[in-house]
């Protein structure tokens, strides 16, 4: 592990869970040696029937630092348009540039043709592709080490089948990976790459058992996706070793079969 003033300073957004995705990516960064500043929204969080206890996201940073890093935990509204600016400005301040960037949140909803609305649309997107893509923005402009940068965004394999029932969140995810694609060019020219990341269907305290087991059907390994194979994923893609892969969408899915 290098020494603490060594550390690189990733900024992961969404870990409002415990046995979320953002948490894992959290948990393994750590110990992999980069210091954290991660956020969390405790409105949306509480909103889900999944949602753990108010305090997690408050909390999570004791479990952090126990594992060697300095972290800066911070409640944060993107679909607020001053919050990426805002957040990235912070995590500077405590802790100097920025080296890596998750975007993680996510607004999620069900709804159908019949069901979606404008409100519904909105919502989606002013998290999953504005709240994303300025941060991006804001991420892109700290930066100022000339290599080394990398920006990670989780999406969600809307491009391999359809996602019936999730129009609105299937709409804004497939913005992510056109984004992902369109920005890499650009990024590479400054230094920092650009990869997206479908984790699959990820068994972390969401689904029903009815729900699970129709999914196990599917996975030929005879298991789901875990939120530690995503932050596995994650971790390589920060890594000196990833410094060539830009501008792809990694399907990290175990062999899950559609159709």
């Amino acid at each position: 592990m290098a020494p603490q003033h060594e550390r690189p300073i990733a900024l992961v957004t969404g870990v409002g869970r415990r046995q979320g995705i953002g948490a894992a990516i959290c948990r393994k960064l750590a110990t992999d040696g980069w210091d954290l500043c991660f956020t969390w929204w405790g409105v949306a969080d509480r909103a889900n029937a999944w949602g753990d206890d108010e305090a997690f996201g408050s909390s999570f940073g004791t479990e952090l630092e126990l594992a060697g890093c300095r972290c800066l935990g911070i409640e944060a509204d993107l679909s607020d348009v001053a919050t990426p600016a805002v957040l990235v400005a912070e995590c500077r301040a405590r802790f100097g540039e920025i080296r890596l960037l998750v975007n993680n949140a996510a607004v999620s909803e069900e709804g159908g043709i019949d069901d979606v609305t404008a409100e519904t649309i909105d919502r989606h997107f002013a998290v999953n592709v504005r709240g994303m893509m300025l941060l991006t923005q804001a991420f892109v402009q700290q930066f100022e080490s000339g290599s080394g940068g990398r920006i990670v965004n989780l999406t969600s394999g809307q491009s391999l089948g359809p996602m019936t029932g999730e129009l609105a969140y299937a709409a804004s995810k497939g913005a992510v990976e056109v984004l992902t694609t369109s920005l890499a060019p650009e990024l590479m020219s400054r230094g920092i790459t650009i990869n997206a990341v479908n984790p699959g269907p990820t068994d972390n305290g969401w689904m029903s058992d009815e729900v699970r087991g129709m999914l196990l059907d599917c996975a030929p390994a005879g298991r789901l996706s875990t939120a530690e194979d995503a932050a596995r994923l994650v971790t390589f893609l920060a890594s000196p070793e990833a410094e060539w892969i830009t501008g792809q969408i990694i399907h990290s899915e175990g062999g899950f079969r559609r159709g």
